[in-house]
C-alpha cells in the first residue's frame, strides 16, 4: 500500500514514516504544499496523510484542489489546529479523517489501515479470500490457517491484491503501489515476486490473466 505523507516538520515526518513503514506501507514524502499538490495530482496513492500547516500552499487548499480535480484517494488530516470549526472545515473540504497533534503513532497507523481498507470496500479488519486470510493489524497472512512468512515486498503485494480481491489488477498498477519512485519498476521483477508467492501460498493462489494483470479471486482456491 502506497502512502503520500505531507509534513514539513522533519522530526515528525521521520517518526511517521518509520511507523507507517513498520506497518507494511510504502511511504513517499512531500514537505510543502506545491509539491504535495503535484504528487497527489499526478500519482496514485492508497492514502494521503496531510498536514495543514505547510509552506507555499496550505494543506486545506491542496485538499480542495485535489477534490476539485476529481482526486478521490482517502486523506487523513494532521494538524495542530484543534477547534471543532477547523475540523469541520477540513472534513467539508474533503478530508476522510482528522487527527489533531500531538497524537500517538499507534492511533495514526490504525486510522491509516482503516481508511485504506474502507476505500477498498472492506469494513472488517480481516480480509478473507478462500483459503487465504489477511490480518493487517498483525501484518499476517495465513493459508489454510497456517501463518506464511513473507518479505515486506511480498506482504505488500498480497495485501494489495487481497484489498482488491476479485478484481484483475494490471501490472503497472501493482508496480506503482509496490515500489518507491527510486526503485526499478520492471514487469519481470513483479513476476518473480508472484512466482515466490505461489510457492509459499499455493500454485493457484494468485492467478495471472495474460495481457490484463493479476488476481486473487473472492473465493481463492
Amino acid at each position: 500500500m502506497r502512502i503520500l505523507l505531507v509534513e514539513d516538520e522533519p522530526r515528525i515526518a521521520a517518526d511517521v514514516t518509520a511507523a507507517l513503514a513498520a506497518a507494511g506501507f510504502l511511504v513517499e514524502t512531500a514537505t510543502d504544499g506545491e509539491d504535495a499538490w503535484f504528487c497527489g495530482d499526478t500519482e496514485d496513492y492508497d492514502l494521503v496523510v496531510l498536514d495543514l500547516g505547510l509552506p507555499h500552499m496550505d494543506g486545506l487548499t491542496v485538499l480542495k484542489r485535489w477534490r476539485a480535480a476529481g482526486r478521490a484517494m482517502p486523506v487523513l488530516v494532521l494538524t495542530a489546529r484543534g477547534t471543532w470549526a477547523e475540523r469541520v472545515e477540513g472534513i467539508d473540504a474533503g478530508a476522510d479523517d482528522y487527527l489533531p497533534k500531538p497524537f500517538r503513532m499507534e492511533e495514526l497507523v490504525a486510522r491509516a489501515r482503516a481508511l485504506v481498507r474502507r476505500a477498498a470496500g472492506h469494513g472488517a479488519p480481516v480480509i478473507e479470500a478462500g483459503r487465504l486470510r489477511l490480518d493487517a493489524r498483525q501484518m499476517r497472512v495465513t493459508a489454510d490457517g497456517v501463518p506464511v512468512p513473507l518479505s515486506p515486498l511480498e506482504y505488500r503485494l498480497v495485501a494489495y491484491l487481497m484489498h482488491h480481491k476479485g478484481r484483475v489488477v494490471p501490472a503497472p498498477e501493482l508496480l506503482e503501489h509496490l515500489y518507491g519512485d527510486d526503485d526499478a519498476r520492471e514487469a519481470n521483477a513483479l513476476e518473480a515476486v508472484v512466482t515466490r508467492l505461489r510457492r509459499k501460498l499455493g500454485a493457484t493462489a494468485i492467478e495471472t490473466r495474460r495481457g490484463f494483470g493479476y488476481l486473487i479471486s473472492d473465493g481463492a482456491p
